[in-house]
């Protein structure tokens, strides 16, 4: 163990909400995480804390407890605690927990290191749950992966994270020029793919697009999907209201939401209807299920692997990252 006690200052901030334990454990976590403290380094014993933060030692006892419990520090009788091993933990934010965030997250994981540890929590494009979570985060990781909404006052919210420690992923609405980012596009890289499947909807008299009232998916989309249908000359309705989807031969179906994947699929069963044949879809977002459903589901999505690898990269390279990940066009029985 070496002996670098200096290395690491602690101040308490007595008017903060933040449990005084807490405050501990994060401004541990920190130096460790930004190499302030190192494997080895000795820390300040608990009478020494207790003496220059005027806290009890229950308080630090507490503290150096929870921190052995998450591998970040351990002990030695009679010589105190030591910092014994380099643990990081990164805070992910997603929106909601479905097939394809799946699909990322498990990207996200497996391409950090094993000192890095990995908290999620998700918004639900609650604003107001979305302003707990990251205010109740503030300086308890080393960085930051932030699943984007419609809200205005996301980017508010946001501005107590330094941008170096902050990426944000999958949707760029409200976002500034200075962020990190790894963003899908919504509008023009769907129309290109829309553009790949042209021969295959011309087997339909028209195109349905079913787009509840309830998503939350990019309303860019839409509007790329008129311009695809205008520019193409394909006769086309947009379906907001899910009560009324009613398949019908000879049409061709895209949807934002699985929910109508599932009443697509039981209409057919029930009518007798083809997919592909009589009746087209094409899905929005792969999901591992999709090309094992009924013959395969057509799809249009980002690579969540990919998007998932590259916020990983965020984690691990203290480099500015700005880019967009492919939207493609998988072909399959249903279309």
């Amino acid at each position: 163990m070496s002996e670098n006690i200096e290395k690491f200052v602690f101040t308490i901030n007595h008017e903060s909400d933040i449990p005084k334990y807490q405050q501990l454990v994060n401004g541990i976590n920190n130096a460790i995480a930004e190499n302030i403290l190192q494997k080895g380094d000795l820390l300040p014993s608990v009478n020494s804390i207790c003496k220059t933060n005027q806290l009890s030692r229950d308080t630090v006892f507490k503290a150096y407890s929870i921190l052995k419990d998450q591998k970040s520090i351990d002990s030695v009788p009679n010589k105190g605690y030591y910092v014994s091993g380099e643990t990081r933990k990164v805070l992910l934010v997603l929106d909601t927990f479905k097939a394809y965030k799946e699909v990322l997250y498990h990207s996200f994981v497996n391409n950090l290191a094993d000192n890095v540890i990995t908290d999620v929590q998700f918004h639900h494009y609650n604003i107001d749950v979305f302003k707990t979570i990251i205010n109740n985060s503030v300086g308890k990781y080393y960085k930051y992966v932030v699943m984007n909404f419609d809200d205005k006052e996301v980017s508010p919210t946001l501005d107590v994270i330094a941008n170096e420690k902050l990426l944000l992923i999958d949707w760029n609405i409200h976002t500034k020029k200075q962020n990190n980012y790894v963003f899908q596009d919504f509008g023009k890289a769907f129309y290109n793919a829309l553009e790949d499947a042209v021969d295959l909807f011309k087997k339909y008299k028209s195109i349905q697009f079913v787009y509840p009232d309830y998503t939350n998916h990019p309303k860019e989309t839409l509007e790329f999907f008129k311009k695809f249908c205008v520019d193409f000359k394909f006769e086309y309705e947009v379906i907001t209201d899910a009560k009324k989807f009613n398949i019908q031969k000879g049409i061709a179906y895209i949807s934002v939401s699985d929910r109508i994947l599932g009443h697509f699929l039981e209409q057919c069963k029930e009518r007798d209807l083809e997919p592909g044949t009589d009746v087209g879809f094409l899905s929005y977002n792969e999901t591992p299920m999709k090309k094992f459903i009924y013959k395969g589901i057509s799809v249009i999505s980002t690579d969540f692997k990919e998007l998932g690898t590259k916020a990983a990269a965020f984690i691990t390279h203290d480099e500015v990252v700005q880019c967009y990940v492919a939207t493609n066009l998988i072909i399959r029985e249903s279309l």
